[in-house]
C-alpha cells in the first residue's frame, strides 16, 4: 500500500471518529455533559494534542533530514561520475571505451528512473539482481599503464568506481527501510481518540463538520508528507535527478 492510500485511510478513520462522536453525543446522559466533565475531558485531550503535535513535529523533522540526506547523496553520486570521467580522460585515449561505458551506464540509469513517474526504477538493476557497473570496472582493470602517472590514475579510477557502487547500494538500502507500521498505527489511534472527543461535545451542524474535515485533512496531510519524504525515490515528493542530468552533460567532454 502506497503512502497516498495510507493517508486517505487515515483521513477516513479520523473524520469518521469525529462523526461518530457527534452521533454518540445524543446517547450520553446529561449529567455527563456538565461543564465540569467537559473541562476535565478538555484538559486530558490537551495532553493528547501536545503529544500528537510533538510526535508529528519530530517525525516531519526526521523525514526532512532523511530526504536531505538522499539529496546530498544524489549530488555526491553525480560528482563522482564527473570526476571519474575526467580521470579517465587524463589517462589517455586508451580509456575511451571505459568513458563510453560510463556514459552509457549513467544514461541507462536516468532512463530507468524516468521510465514511469512515481516509480522506483532508479535501482531496477540492483533489484533484479544484476551486477552493477561491472562493465566499467572490467574496462578500467583492463588498462595497461605505461608510466607511474597512468598507474596512479588507473588506481584512482578503480577507487572512484567502487565509491559509485557503494553509493548506489547505500541509497538503495536506505530506500528499502520501511516506515514503522506500529508508529503509524499509534499516531492514527491518537488522532481518532482526539477527534472523537471533539465530536462528543460539539454541536452537529455543517460548519462544525466542515471544520472537522479540514482539520483532519491538515493532520493527515502531515502524515502524507512524512511518508512521502521517507520514500524519496518514488511518489509525489522525489529527489531531483538534476545533478545526474548535469553530470550527463559533462561526460565525454
Amino acid at each position: 500500500m502506497d503512502s497516498l492510500a495510507k493517508s486517505v485511510i487515515a483521513l477516513a478513520c479520523v473524520f469518521s471518529a469525529a462523526l461518530l462522536g457527534t452521533i454518540f453525543r445524543k446517547l450520553i446522559p446529561d449529567v455527563y455533559q456538565a461543564s465540569e466533565s467537559k473541562d476535565v475531558v478538555r484538559l486530558v485531550m490537551g495532553l493528547v494534542v501536545t503529544t500528537v503535535a510533538i510526535a508529528l513535529g519530530l517525525l516531519v523533522g526526521s523525514a526532512k533530514s532523511f530526504f536531505d540526506t538522499q539529496n546530498t547523496e544524489m549530488a555526491q553520486l553525480a560528482a563522482n561520475y564527473v570526476v571519474l570521467d575526467r580521470m579517465l580522460a587524463q589517462y589517455g585515449p586508451e580509456a575511451n571505451d571505459a568513458r563510453a561505458a560510463l556514459r552509457t551506464f549513467l544514461s541507462n540509469q536516468l532512463a530507468a528512473r524516468n521510465q514511469q513517474l512515481g516509480s522506483n526504477k532508479m535501482f531496477s538493476d540492483i533489484k533484479s539482481g544484476a551486477t552493477v557497473g561491472v562493465g566499467i570496472m572490467d574496462k578500467i582493470r583492463g588498462l595497461s599503464p605505461k608510466d607511474d602517472d597512468q598507474k596512479f590514475l588507473r588506481q584512482q579510477c578503480l577507487n572512484l568506481d567502487v565509491q559509485l557502487s557503494q553509493m548506489r547500494w547505500l541509497m538503495y538500502e536506505q530506500n528499502r527501510i520501511p516506515f514503522p507500521s506500529f508508529l503509524l498505527v499509534t499516531l492514527i489511534g491518537w488522532l481518532i481518540v482526539l477527534f472523537a472527543s471533539f465530536g462528543i461535545f460539539a454541536p452537529r451542524n455543517p460548519l462544525v463538520l466542515a471544520g472537522f474535515l479540514v482539520s483532519a485533512a491538515a493532520v493527515c496531510g502531515a502524515i502524507l508528507l512524512i511518508l512521502q519524504m521517507y520514500s524519496p525515490q518514488r511518489g509525489l515528493i522525489r529527489v531531483s535527478d538534476a545533478p545526474l542530468r548535469a553530470a550527463m552533460e559533462q561526460l565525454g567532454r
